[in-house]
């Protein structure tokens, strides 16, 4: 299992430093979330090519590597012009990421849930057009269903993955999202086998619980989705069942840190995690 870590909380620290940060944290991996110097979020890619590549030697020097590269784009969204932007983001996106040495990115279904049929359309439609520009370059894709994505559900998700069928696009479960994706993190896991290749390691807790009272959102009926991204422990996702279950399928792909809640404390955070997944992985093997 390659563990990297997310550096979002860490997106303040200069690009060229960043891959010395993470190395001083423990981690050998990168999964290079959006930043408004390099990808940011839902706008066009704004690294050119000398910043790539002064990017790629800052983290040879370091020996750190990108384990995935993770845009976000609008390319389900049911607005068309945004849809078109979005595929044209993408493309840049994954010149950049053939550019760092990198074959895998992952990122969101996106789109609307209350328009979910629209949005899945425009799913295809652009997986129509950035499919054929995965397979020239050889880029993995990893998907994951998001809280307030066309798709949630994590069964429904390995079977729309199912359907795109093809070799370099897979799974992503996402701890975090355990109880808006069904709740049910054992059956998922099992039921994507082979196609889950990536994690986000992060707690959270069950927003369903106290007759679904946990947390009061007014005004009441809003759709709103509220989840966290804590460190491990911290919330009520299964740890034990989580690692087990890996153990038993043979997980052997990326497992990103993937913690946002504590930016003031962010180090200590990326160090504590990295010790949690230790411990377990250790447990687990004896």
């Amino acid at each position: 299992m390659k563990i990297a870590l997310d550096p979002y909380m860490l997106r303040r620290v200069p690009l060229l430093e960043l891959p010395r940060t993470v190395a001083g944290l423990g981690y050998h991996h990168i999964e290079l979330s959006p930043r408004d110097d390099f990808l940011p979020f839902f706008l066009h890619p704004r690294v050119d090519k000398a910043g790539v590549a002064a990017f790629r030697k800052a983290l040879t020097e370091a020996e750190v590597t990108v384990a995935s590269v993770l845009p976000l784009y609008r390319w389900s969204g049911p607005d068309e012009d945004e849809r078109q932007a979005a595929v044209r983001y993408w493309k840049r996106a994954i010149e950049i990421t053939v550019d760092l040495g990198v074959d895998v990115m992952n990122s969101e279904f996106n789109g609307r849930p209350e328009h979910a049929a629209e949005s899945e359309a425009q799913f295809w439609r652009s997986m129509e057009e950035l499919l054929p520009v995965f397979e020239r370059e050889g880029v993995r894709l990893v998907l994951e269903p998001h809280p307030d994505d066309f798709i949630e559900d994590g069964i429904e998700a390995v079977n729309l993955i199912r359907g795109i069928n093809s070799d370099l696009v897979s799974f992503l479960y996402c701890c975090p999202h355990t109880f808006h994706q069904g709740g049910n993190l054992a059956e998922i896991i099992r039921y994507a086998g082979p196609l889950l290749t990536q994690l986000h390691l992060a707690d959270s807790f069950d927003f369903r619980a106290s007759s679904g009272l946990r947390y009061i959102v007014n005004p009441p009926g809003s759709a709103a989705r509220i989840h966290q991204h804590l460190d491990i422990g911290q919330g009520e996702v299964d740890w034990d069942l989580f690692f087990t279950t890996l153990a038993d399928v043979g997980f052997d792909g990326i497992a990103t840190v993937c913690v946002f809640a504590w930016e003031e404390r962010a180090e200590d955070s990326a160090r504590f995690n990295l010790s949690e997944i230790t411990r377990y992985t250790e447990k687990i093997a004896t």
